[in-house]
């Protein structure tokens, strides 16, 4: 029989090379984290020394203007109140959250706590389908199906309560409307909601759930008093990453919502959203450097302030609801 027994120094070799293995492998995950932070501030950094030369030539009282607010950087009558394109930025994603939220938690529910394991496997990969849709083409479908649908309800409604009228009387809702791009926004927000909420749902312990079923509580009870309140970080989480990407949406609202800077509230407007006016800016044939050109930064910064005043609030929501729970 051989002795395969290690001599001291062979197992201090064998502990050294471990050590240094192991010190790489950490650096790495170091370098790795530390990239998202330097290009995060890679992007602010851009924007920020962009948005320094607009501020030199643009007030912050015309910026911030909400007496007469209007987005007319491209004409000669130039106007530069950012409030315009954050109106229907919110408008849009106001609808896309309505419609988003409930319908992806709704899922996530049903299929963390009541589908079969073959109804799970159906209805996942039909999600991640959804999920892979390109953004154009949720645009064209929302401007092509959302929009005549929604026409004939709007219709039919105002025909309903006033009826006698001619058609042409009533009110005609515009091809290019804010309400269209903010359904289908939301309905291309469901599958990253639900998928994540799921996940957060299904890392419950089943203890948890096996206690609550233990005192009388039905599955229902069970879903909503126990599974979602321990789960809601993770649903919270998919809450902001979904409102966020509401936020950057550019082509759906870009084909369905219109381009013109318009200031309103009404979802049945169309007017364009940050993402849109820089985009229409992006494609042009402006000078690079010029103050028309540096405006798509200032609303690029905008539109990140907006996106982390959501993150932040998000992060405040779930802190008070765990201290709650």
């Amino acid at each position: 029989m051989t002795n395969t027994a290690l001599s001291l120094p062979q197992i201090r070799k064998l502990i050294q090379r471990q050590n240094v293995f192991d010190q790489f492998v950490v650096l790495a995950l170091l370098a790795a984290a530390l990239s998202s932070v330097i290009v995060t501030a890679g992007i602010l950094y851009i924007l920020i020394s962009e948005s320094v030369s607009f501020f030199s030539q643009v007030p912050l009282g015309e910026f911030f203007n909400l007496v007469d607010p209007k987005w007319t950087p491209l004409f000669d009558d130039k106007n530069f109140a950012i409030i315009t394109l954050i109106s229907s930025t919110l408008v849009t994603t106001g609808v896309s959250v309505a419609i988003g939220i409930p319908m992806g938690t709704i899922i996530a529910i049903y299929l963390s706590e009541f589908a079969t394991e073959q109804v799970r496997e159906w209805v996942k990969p039909i999600l991640e389908l959804l999920a892979g849709v390109p953004s154009v083409v949720f645009g064209y479908f929302a401007l092509q199906t959302v929009t005549p649908f929604m026409q004939r309800i709007v219709l039919g409604v105002q025909m309903f309560f006033a009826p006698g009228r001619d058609e042409f009387d009533y009110y005609q809702l515009p091809g290019f409307n804010m309400l269209s791009a903010g359904i289908v926004m939301g309905i291309s927000i469901i599958p990253l909601i639900s998928s994540i909420s799921e996940d957060a749902m299904r890392a419950v312990p089943k203890q948890m759930r096996e206690g609550s079923f233990a005192v009388g509580a039905t599955r229902l009870q069970t879903s909503f008093n126990v599974v979602l309140p321990a789960a809601i970080s993770g649903i919270i989480a998919s809450y902001i990453l979904g409102i966020s990407r509401s936020l950057g949406q550019t082509m759906i609202v870009a084909v369905a919502a219109g381009t013109q800077p318009i200031y309103t509230w009404n979802p049945l407007d169309g007017a364009a959203t940050i993402s849109t006016f820089i985009v229409e800016v992006a494609k042009g044939d402006i000078e690079h450097g010029s103050l028309e050109y540096n405006t798509i930064f200032v609303a690029g910064l905008a539109l990140v302030a907006m996106t982390l005043a959501m993150n932040l609030l998000g992060h405040y929501l779930s802190k008070r609801v765990r201290e709650v729970y």
